[in-house]
């Protein structure tokens, strides 16, 4: 065998070797996603339907380990698994996909040009403002519709819920009352639930990383 065949020899098995590596990690961090998807509860400051869930945390660990593509898959994987235990006939799963994916892969690709500590928390950043800025169109003009007419609930009893923690929300700061809801509670709390899923994954990363790494070589 010549030297050269024997490069392409090692090279294909590399690859190969962090292919199946990547979709193995991937598979486990989609099982991990769900659990954690699972685990939702409400919170004080949003109506009681509002739910939160930190389970876009192995997407991100997943973008900056294998790579941006990788997260977009993990939130995927994880919400195709949920359909059969969601109740909003997939309306929760596809608005759950799309944020996360906007968040984990937009965070991956930023931090592959520069993978620093730095860089990190500017991806992150980034990637939660960009999640909360998608949230309040899609939101607005897909989600809180469809439910609606899934439940059959009118928009105004959706939005009484709202005044019932701000009164004041349908005047302020628009004219629209839907949309005074979700810019005054869903926008910021889409931006906050992104940097505190932001700052677990920064606890949890390197140990994951290291591991990973350890397994290629």
């Amino acid at each position: 065998m010549t030297n050269t065949a024997k490069i392409h020899g090692t090279k294909s098995e590399g690859a190969s070797k962090i292919s199946v590596r990547s979709m193995t990690a991937c598979a486990m961090l989609s099982a991990v996603a769900f659990v954690l998807q699972l685990i939702e509860f409400s919170i004080p400051i949003m109506p009681a339907f509002v739910k939160l869930d930190i389970s876009d945390i192995p997407a991100l660990v997943g973008a900056f380990v294998l790579g941006p593509i990788w997260g977009g898959v993990i939130e995927l994987i994880k919400n195709l698994i949920h359909l059969p235990f969601g109740s909003s006939l997939g309306v929760g799963e596809l608005c759950n996909f799309i944020f996360g994916a906007v968040f984990t892969v937009s965070a991956g690709y930023i931090y592959r040009f520069k993978k620093t500590r730095l860089t990190a928390v500017y991806a992150c950043i980034a990637g939660s403002v960009l999640m909360a800025a998608v949230s309040l169109p899609l939101n607005y003009f897909f989600v809180y519709p469809a439910y609606v007419k899934i439940y059959g609930m009118p928009l105004e009893s959706i939005i009484s819920m709202y005044e019932e923690i701000l009164p004041s929300v349908s005047g302020v700061p628009t004219g629209n009352t839907l949309l005074n809801c979700l810019l005054v509670f869903n926008l910021p709390f889409t931006l906050a639930k992104g940097i505190l899923e932001s700052f677990i994954c920064h606890l949890i990363y390197k140990p994951i990383s290291s591991i990973y790494k350890k397994g290629i070589g």
